[in-house]
């Protein structure tokens, strides 16, 4: 008689063993206790109970000593590709100066981008690579970073082309996103139609037809662009075959949540002024919520996103560093996860999904990573903690022991 299939051998080249797991499945986190994570070409073949694998024929097995194992960690929304900083400008604003003063000195998104022009492509992967650095070694495995400080067609095309060079230093998944609307520039004088056009004829064409971003975002603010000039922005991500994403109603309600519904968005990111209809709208087109705490804090934001409808209405919930210069330069997804539980008052399950299962789907990477299950890429994070409690409870503190990027 043929033997239960359960038993049968099964070829794998890494088998971690002795291992608590937080698979990101099932119910809740979906813990297994008494877990083993076997991989075979960079893929997981088995993730689930030892008492339940099939006969695992591993060339390397690894003790975990009773240790956890989650996903590895996934930070959906960065602008990790910068030249500068504005620590001046942070000591300005904590002595009392004001946005417009800031400014008249030299500050603001405007020094970003001119530093950012004036750098090479190499000087902009050398300054990016210490804040991947700092979230790989949080357990990261995969990384957004998007373009926007260039905002100009060949400093916008300098940024994506170092974005994408980092997966070439080190073994993490980077996904680039092409943020053309993010600001004015100089040049532009004002007139943020006549930018957008730049945007929409020569950047996006351009972008596409080189490959060199999985999605297109934009900034729907008073400060920024009104919800028809992201309109317009999306229309062409459309025309191009490229999804997209949106920086929404963080100061203030432009409906930019139903906006992004509209057009089946990845993600709306911030929502801190969101309404219902826009929460609703998001929740039907299947939109994920990222949710930026670090922004929040940095700028000692009152008004918090709408995370009561946001439940109500079963949206996925993802968190991320929001890593940039001038809002957020935050380089860790464990501190961005006690952020969300003090801040926002986001559970210690929500907190853990928001950055393994919920960035996933954030980056429309769900059939690929995120969870531990037969099929995805062996993307690990290992801990040495006793509670998953303690991954979101500690600040300052990385109790990572180690980081396994598809299957290494």
């Amino acid at each position: 008689m043929e033997r239960p299939k359960k038993f049968r051998p099964m070829n794998c080249e890494t088998l971690w063993h002795n291992a608590r797991l937080a698979t990101l499945t099932g119910p809740g986190l979906g813990v297994v206790e008494g877990g083993v994570v076997a991989a075979q070409g960079g893929r997981i073949v088995y993730a689930g109970a030892q008492a339940d694998a099939p006969s695992l024929n591993g060339a390397k097995q690894i003790d975990c000593g009773g240790r956890w194992i989650t996903p590895g960690l996934i930070d959906c929304h960065t602008h990790l590709v910068y030249a500068g900083d504005r620590a001046r400008e942070f000591e300005m604003r904590l002595a009392g100066a004001s946005y417009e003063e800031i400014a008249k000195a030299g500050g603001g998104i405007v020094s970003t981008v001119k530093a950012t022009r004036a750098a090479s492509q190499e000087e902009l992967v050398a300054s990016a690579l210490p804040r991947l650095d700092a979230l790989i070694a949080d357990g990261a495995c995969t990384v957004e970073i998007k373009s926007g400080y260039g905002l100009s067609l060949n400093d916008e095309l300098k940024m994506l082309r170092a974005a994408r060079a980092l997966a070439g230093k080190r073994k993490v998944r980077i996904v680039t996103t092409f943020l053309g609307a993010h600001a004015l520039p100089p040049e532009a004088k004002g007139d943020k139609d006549k930018y957008i056009d730049l945007v929409v004829n020569e950047m996006m064409p351009v972008v596409a037809r080189e490959k060199l971003a999985d999605a297109v975002d934009a900034f729907c603010e008073g400060i920024a662009f009104s919800a028809e000039q992201t309109r317009r922005v999306f229309e062409a991500a459309k025309k191009h075959g490229l999804r997209v994403k949106l920086h929404a109603d963080q100061l203030s309600n432009l409906h930019g949540a139903e906006l992004a519904a509209a057009f089946g968005a990845l993600s709306a990111d911030h929502l801190e002024y969101s309404d219902e209809a826009g929460i609703a709208a998001m929740a039907k087109a299947g939109t994920v919520a990222v949710l930026l705490p670090g922004a929040y804090y940095f700028l000692r934001e009152t008004k918090q996103p709408p995370l009561d409808l946001i439940r109500k209405h079963h949206v996925p919930i993802a968190i991320a560093s929001d890593n940039n210069p001038g809002t957020s330069p935050l380089t860790s997804l464990l501190l961005t996860m006690n952020m969300a539980a003090t801040c926002f008052r986001m559970t210690v399950e929500e907190c853990i999904a928001a950055v393994t299962r919920e960035g996933a789907r954030a980056l429309r990477l769900l059939n690929q990573t995120g969870t531990l299950e037969a099929g995805k890429d062996c993307d690990l994070a290992i801990w040495n903690i006793e509670n998953l409690a303690e991954l979101v409870y500690r600040m300052g503190y990385n109790p990572l022991h180690a980081r396994i990027r598809h299957g290494q």
